[in-house]
């Protein structure tokens, strides 16, 4: 890796572990944004520890999609980019490699002052940027600004720390408003929807400073519950993956259903898309996987796709107003 690297792979830690180990076989999973470093990481760990190496090609995009399959076939499975989550200790084969940012967040803070309209300010990010968290902190008190930072659930590792589909270290803060450092749009977005307060994005990747504007998203959901309402029949999905694996939640939903004359299914994968759906005869389905399916995929399914919250709208045991993100909440 060159000097320039802006995340740390922590290679040479995973070189001295496998030495120690001796393991015959090793494992690489990466997210989808780290995928193109794989061959090269596998390289440098091969030329200094000889050891035969597996890459998962297979879909990551959290903690949540750890790579079940591999484990057979490896000794130890490096997976990078995320934090541990409390449903991924049950194998001690997994080694997570969080894979922290060393971009300077600093200049884009103080960009997002002269934004920041409130005194008391809830800060969150990603792992990659969580040890940067006192620094920002450090710039907004020296502008007068109360930092308040969560801890979350036990799905969290991290005081501040936010994931896609857990916003609960937004829970509790009595903060006039939310600063995220990060980059995407999606962890912010569901903070503002779950909290209904104003979000800033400090993006320290492109150096720029905007606002979370729900509209768009909420338009987009109201238009799926609309287009579910006179569904008679649901396919209820639940993802084997071992943090997205809801299948009580399912349980509940199917009965849900049956309760106001519907008729219901529950259909079990490991990874869930709109190929795998093309088959089944139903008038919309419900995700109890990962909340982004929802979202990110809309529209590419052979019928809506309707997050938990959004099914109990349509059947009529929540009112339209209560709409919120789903959430995948720990203890």
């Amino acid at each position: 890796m060159s000097s320039s690297e802006p995340f740390d792979f922590r290679i040479e830690y995973i070189i001295d572990t496998i030495k120690d180990a001796q393991p015959s076989v090793v494992g690489l999973q990466f997210p989808e944004g780290f995928k193109r470093r794989g061959t090269a990481i596998a390289d440098r760990i091969s030329e200094a520890t000889g050891v035969e190496i597996l890459i998962s090609a297979n879909p990551c995009y959290g903690a949540c999609d750890l790579d079940v399959a591999i484990l057979d076939n490896v000794d130890i499975l490096f997976h990078f980019g995320h934090a541990q989550l409390d449903d991924n200790k049950y194998s001690e084969k997994v080694i997570f490699i969080e894979t922290r940012s060393d971009t300077d967040v600093t200049e884009v803070v103080r960009k997002a002052i002269p934004e920041i309209t409130g005194k008391r300010i809830g800060v969150m990010t990603t792992v990659q940027h969580i040890g940067k968290l006192p620094d920002a902190c450090e710039i907004l008190e020296a502008e007068g600004k109360e930092c308040l930072i969560g801890r979350g659930d036990s799905k969290i590792a991290y005081p501040g720390q936010v994931l896609g589909c857990n916003f609960s270290v937004a829970d509790g803060l009595d903060c006039d408003e939310y600063l995220y450092i990060g980059s995407g749009q999606f962890h912010p977005l569901g903070v503002s929807l779950a909290t209904g307060k104003r979000v800033l994005i400090a993006d320290p990747f492109s150096n720029e400073v905007r606002e979370v504007d729900p509209r768009k998203i909420m338009k987009q959901r109201s238009a799926v519950i609309a287009n579910s309402l006179d569904a008679e029949t649901f396919g209820i999905l639940v993802s084997t993956k071992p943090g997205q694996y809801r299948m009580e939640l399912a349980r509940q939903l199917k009965e849900l259903a049956e309760k106001h004359g519907k008729t219901a299914y529950i259909l079990t994968m490991d990874l869930i898309t709109p190929d795998q759906m093309l088959q089944f005869r139903v008038d919309a389905f419900v995700s109890t996987a990962c909340p982004r399916l929802a979202i990110d995929e809309v529209g590419r399914f052979s019928a809506p796709m309707l997050t938990p919250p959004e099914f109990e709208i349509v059947i009529g045991e929540r009112e339209w107003e209560e709409l919120t993100f789903d959430e995948i909440r720990g203890e």
